[in-house]
């Protein structure tokens, strides 16, 4: 499967984003969905994943509460709104897939990237 990311840009404190991911093939819904982001001089980290069976989600404590992942399997596509952003959310985040996702937030579970998408937040 290949990835899309989308819908990064410049923003300042307190605004709001929706990256989007789009995936190429016809078995999106076998797959795994989620997001990571790497910020400069850091390790990349997970951030969201939604699940292919059940929809389940699970989110990064960072990110708990301000950040929505969903999946739109009509369209092959997965989101991530981002709202109350904040200096610490800047990074280039990362689309990712995988068949089998079991350790959700381990960069090593996931065989599919996106090619990744800027988010700055301006302080």
């Amino acid at each position: 499967v290949q990835l899309q990311a989308s819908g990064g840009g410049l923003v300042q404190a307190g605004a709001s984003l929706r990256l989007s991911c789009a995936a190429s093939g016809r078995t999106f819904t076998k797959y795994g969905m989620g997001w990571f982001r790497q910020a400069p001089g850091k390790e990349r980290e997970f951030v969201a994943v939604v699940m292919k069976t059940g929809g389940r989600t699970y989110y990064h404590d960072s990110v708990k509460g301000r950040f929505t992942i969903s999946r739109d399997n009509a369209w092959n596509t997965v989101h991530l709104q981002m709202n109350d952003l904040t200096f610490e959310d800047t990074a280039v985040y990362y689309c990712v897939a995988d068949l089998y996702v079991v350790e959700y937030d381990s960069t090593n579970e996931y065989d599919y990237w996106g090619q990744g998408t800027q988010v700055t937040v301006s302080s």
